[in-house]
């Protein structure tokens, strides 16, 4: 009812096309500017209750990235919702090293002195203890990779063969994709887009556009399970422009049309590239392999069309009793420093199986000086899930966050990823998006078999390559999507 009053101030052609096939519909910026309120509202009606699972989120804000590499860091002693510390490098160095040391000893102990029976009722309430993951040590590393989005078909029948997993799930059988183009018929990247319910305000789901001007939105992933919604509002803005769509679910178009008059037309890329990486006992192969390999990466990357402007940010986690939880460093552009501190990650700690992923995905989202008109991505490298018996934040909300600020999350799947940890990865690089990434062997079910082009995880048409190569592509198929002047 709501909705009828609003179109019905458009013109009669306008509102017709409005009904008929849910085009965008323009309107002028100053009719809100005394409120301030973003978006306006969608229609008049009586608020409804509030949706589950909308994240929190400050939007991308920064303006450059020309620092010094600062590092916070949360203790493995410490509970989420403790404060957290910083610390200088000379700290942070002397930390490391101490924690090599500490790890050494303990690995030496663990070899000559035998562990004392434990009593008999306790050996009956403790659970099977979980083998330690040894990765294979090989100079070269290969990989393919998975579009979930592209082969969605396939992705949901995947979906469908892992049903009952212990995973935090949304459903997103129904997606529709949105795309926002300026008035030379370009993409605009970096638009902000707002979905509502009739008669409410507060919106139910935040987005914004990648390079390409898209983004996937999936209704029943963020309204609350029994909504029956057969329209949602959809308000999309970039700069002083704005224009707003109706999405009528259950329609079979191929994408949602919305046309701004802001130009879309960049003179030098943006890149906020992240990596967020496990560095627990068994991921010593991969993070030597990123170590040797990061320096020819950026000098790729650096030297992709338009030489984007890069910032660089890293987060390393480990796990509750290990010498940190999450360890932070905001982006620099200073390569040097950057090389500097993924030089003093070291692999250590861990033990059972998940790790304190929810922890590290929520510092990354939140905590990190995201720039404003950025491309923003982060490469997850890990071999195992996220403790989902935590408490505190929880990935399937931080996705959600991330797909608010415009992240794409692309997931590398490293040896030893078990069908819950495929899971969950899936789950975050469709949703924001991304690619999961997963290393291939000889063997596919021996690790340690050297690099190949087999894989033990449930994909389907996939090419090989080394893993830093194809992070390279990755990263210059997202930036080649830019309009550049």
């Amino acid at each position: 009812m709501g909705a009828s009053r609003f179109l019905s101030t458009l013109a009669p052609a306008t509102a017709a096309l409005a009904l008929l096939a849910a085009c965008a519909v323009a309107e002028t910026p100053q009719a809100h500017a005394a409120s301030g309120a973003w978006p306006p509202p969608w229609s008049d009606d009586a608020p409804a209750a509030q949706d589950f699972g909308m994240p929190r989120f400050e939007p991308p804000s920064a303006s450059h990235c020309q620092r010094a590499p600062s590092t916070r860091e949360v203790s493995g002693g410490q509970s989420w919702n403790e404060s957290r510390k910083r610390r200088g490098p000379a700290e942070e160095r002397a930390e490391v090293a101490r924690e090599a040391l500490a790890d050494r000893s303990a690995e030496a102990a663990k070899s000559i002195a035998p562990a004392a029976p434990p009593a008999a009722a306790a050996v009956q309430s403790l659970p099977a203890p979980m083998p330690r993951r040894i990765a294979p040590r090989h100079a070269i590393v290969t990989a393919g990779m998975v579009d979930d989005n592209a082969d969605f078909g396939e992705y949901l029948a995947y979906r469908q063969r892992n049903a009952g997993l212990p995973v935090r799930d949304r459903d997103v059988a129904e997606r529709y994709l949105l795309e926002v183009t300026d008035a030379a018929g370009r993409p605009v990247h970096d638009a902000e887009v707002a979905v509502q319910r009739a008669g409410q305000h507060e919106p139910v789901a935040w987005a914004r556009t990648d390079t390409a001007g898209r983004v996937w939105l999936h209704p029943r992933a963020f309204l609350a399970p029994g909504r029956d919604d057969s329209a949602l509002g959809v308000a999309v803005r970039k700069g002083s422009s704005w224009s707003r769509t109706t999405l009528v679910r259950g329609e079979q178009r191929a994408a949602l049309q919305v046309r701004l008059g802001q130009a879309s037309v960049v003179q030098r890329p943006r890149l906020d590239l992240v990596f967020l990486i496990d560095a627990t006992g068994s991921m010593g192969d991969e993070i030597a392999k990123l170590k040797a390999s990061m320096h020819a990466m950026s000098q790729q990357i650096a030297q992709l069309p338009g030489q984007p402007d890069i910032c660089y940010g890293l987060v390393a986690y480990r796990d509750r009793g290990d010498a940190f939880l999450t360890r932070t460093h905001d982006f620099t552009d200073d390569l040097g420093a950057f090389q500097g501190v993924l030089g003093r990650v070291q692999a250590g700690g861990g033990g059972d199986t998940p790790e304190a992923l929810n922890e590290a995905l929520h510092e990354t989202v939140h905590r990190l000086s995201w720039r404003t008109q950025a491309a923003r991505m982060v490469v997850l490298v890990a071999d195992a899930p996220p403790h989902l018996d935590y408490g505190g934040p929880q990935y399937d909300g931080d996705m959600q966050a991330a797909l608010a600020k415009g992240i794409k999350l692309f997931a590398v799947g490293a040896s030893g990823l078990d069908p819950v940890g495929e899971y969950v990865f899936r789950q975050m690089a469709q949703y924001t998006a991304g690619r999961f990434v997963f290393l291939t062997y000889k063997d596919a079910a021996d690790p340690g078999s050297g690099p190949g082009t087999q894989t033990p995880h449930d994909v389907r048409g996939y090419s090989v390559q080394t893993l830093d190569r194809l992070i390279v592509k990755l990263v210059g198929d997202e930036l080649a999507r830019l309009p550049r002047g």
